[in-house]
């Protein structure tokens, strides 16, 4: 019996709508990447984009355990000799908090184009609204804290 692929045609998107209120920022960005990528659906291939859209809201209400958010590092490198800057969780969830969340997401997909091409499909706002709305009738509410390790 020949290995099964999924087509572009029969590939069907649903929109999940997470609350990040409360939520711990690795259980959040791990959910959400198993999402991007697919591995929910029975269809998942490694090499295909079966992926789902994402819309984070309520961002900047997200946490970090264990006083990480002081203690834990952003990097980020101008590209000139000298030229990386760094900074806490906790400076960068005040300033910019869709940033610190689509980071952490982005270092669970994979590093190639098929990543970035997952990451498209995320949006993340910080504060309770977001214009997707008309995308799907009824949005699939994704909650991590209710998932069950089997």
């Amino acid at each position: 019996m020949p290995t099964y692929s999924p087509k572009a045609s029969e590939i069907n998107r649903s929109w999940f709508v997470v609350d990040a209120e409360g939520v711990v920022l690795g259980r959040l960005a791990t959910e959400v990447a198993r999402v991007l990528r697919g591995k929910h659906k029975p269809t998942f291939a490694p090499h295909i984009d079966t992926g789902d859209h994402v819309v984070i809201v309520n961002a900047d209400k997200v946490v970090l355990t264990a006083g990480k958010a002081d203690k834990k590092m952003v990097y980020r490198h101008s590209g000139y000799p000298g030229g990386i800057k760094e900074q806490t969780y906790a400076d960068l969830l005040e300033k910019k908090p869709a940033e610190a969340v689509r980071r952490t997401i982005r270092g669970m997909v994979p590093k190639n184009r098929l990543g970035r091409q997952q990451l498209k499909k995320l949006k993340i706002y910080a504060g309770p609204t977001h214009p997707h709305a008309a995308q799907a009738p009824q949005p699939l509410e994704l909650d991590p804290r209710a998932r069950a390790r089997a």
